[in-house]
């Protein structure tokens, strides 16, 4: 195996370990809800503490530099365990709401020390085909990312504080293998002088702003579709009393199969723009979107699985594309710092849309739920559909 293939391999295994820290409360919500007497809104609310602690990281990260200062396979490692104990304090017997929300912040907050920079590492390694790496790299975030649900599943037998603590050790593991392995790329460029104002000066560069735009789209869409995919499921099985679902076990296939088509997409790019995959599949995404009130009605739970998965695939397939177009229309110095920024704000835009759909469903039951509340997803994949063709105007 080539130099550059094991890195990317080292890079790929670290991110999927790590980023399993994000689900982690989601894969075992029911159980901790019975365990800390939590009210119904707490599957939001862990969802939203995670998504929210990483915005605060990703904007601090972001604003000092910190990937493009120091290291970045030492920032990565170091915020893999600091995630890991935050991750593993939700099994202590004293929780309350507010504390499990505070863990879950921390999660969160040194994640942002995983994702983006796991990306910064991959762009300091691979300055050409970048986007079949990044493609990779976020199917490893999306396998991470389902793998809580596949533990619960394997481990359904076992108390509940066995998912966390198998998350957190491989977290640990993630941290030290891309320290111990990974040394700074050849493409990797530092700066000496913090410049705050840097940060977001990137925003007047037309074709970043627009590169941009069309990831906040995407990530209205894509986080609070994944948090309620077991809520998608138990309400279909509510509406059709026949219909008989291993909600944790499918609701993994229906999200880590998401990994297959950022691989795919990441091949895509030898043969196509990433910009126009990315549109593409976020056409696909926001049709699934408007079409998803009419599939709940439909009588066939294979039928209504394979949406899902169709669903599923598109609403991830285009991250990495977005990944690549932000690193790609960024200043060199400051790809890190541009991830890191993009990153911060898209996690900004995936709280509002879950803690939109969390309060509409707040009000009622699983069993009268109106499904037309996740035409509320549709809202990001257009106008991230209208950046791209912005950009698209501006040339490739």
């Amino acid at each position: 195996m080539s130099k550059s293939r094991f890195v990317l391999l080292i890079i790929i295994l670290s991110q999927f370990l790590c980023t399993s820290l994000w689900f982690a409360g989601n894969g075992v919500i029911g159980e901790i809800i019975l365990s800390f007497d939590l009210g119904a809104s707490a599957l939001g609310n862990l969802t939203s503490f995670v998504q929210f602690g990483f915005i605060v990281g990703t904007l601090i990260f972001a604003v000092f530099s910190m990937a493009d200062r120091y290291s970045p396979s030492k920032v990565f490692m170091i915020s893999a365990l600091l995630g890991g104990l935050a991750n593993l304090f939700i099994i202590w017997g004293g929780n309350t709401l507010s504390t499990i929300l505070i863990f879950r912040f921390f999660t969160g907050f040194f994640l942002a020390g995983i994702y983006p920079v796991g990306m910064k590492i991959a762009a300091d390694y691979f300055d050409k085909g970048l986007g079949k790496s990044l493609g990779l790299l976020v199917g490893a975030l999306v396998l991470g990312t389902a793998l809580p649900h596949l533990l619960k599943g394997i481990l359904g037998g076992f108390p509940w504080q066995y998912v966390i603590v198998c998350t957190t050790m491989l977290a640990f593991i993630g941290g030290v293998m891309m320290y111990l392995l990974v040394p700074d790329g050849p493409y990797c460029r530092t700066i000496q002088k913090l410049d705050i104002g840097a940060s977001f000066d990137i925003f007047k560069l037309p074709k970043f702003r627009f590169s941009a735009f069309g990831y906040f789209g995407h990530m209205w869409e894509l986080y609070a579709f994944w948090t309620f995919v077991p809520f998608m499921l138990s309400t279909y099985t509510n509406i059709h009393g026949d219909a008989q679902f291993n909600i944790p076990l499918l609701s993994f296939v229906i999200i880590g199969l998401g990994a297959l088509s950022c691989a795919m997409s990441a091949y895509l790019t030898t043969v196509m723009d990433a910009g126009r995959i990315a549109f593409i599949a976020l056409f696909l995404s926001a049709t699934c979107c408007f079409i998803s009130p009419f599939m709940f009605e439909l009588s066939s739970s294979i039928v209504f699985i394979l949406f899902l998965l169709i669903w599923g695939m598109s609403v991830i397939a285009d991250s990495p594309m977005f990944s690549t177009l932000v690193a790609q229309n960024a200043p060199s110095q400051l790809k890190g710092t541009a991830l890191t920024l993009v990153n911060s704000i898209g996690f900004f835009v995936s709280i509002l849309s879950i803690e939109i759909l969390n309060s509409s469903i707040a009000g009622n039951t699983i069993e009268t739920t109106n499904t037309n509340i996740f035409l509320i997803l549709a809202i990001g994949p257009v106008l991230g559909l209208i950046s791209l063709l912005q950009k698209q105007k501006l040339g490739s």
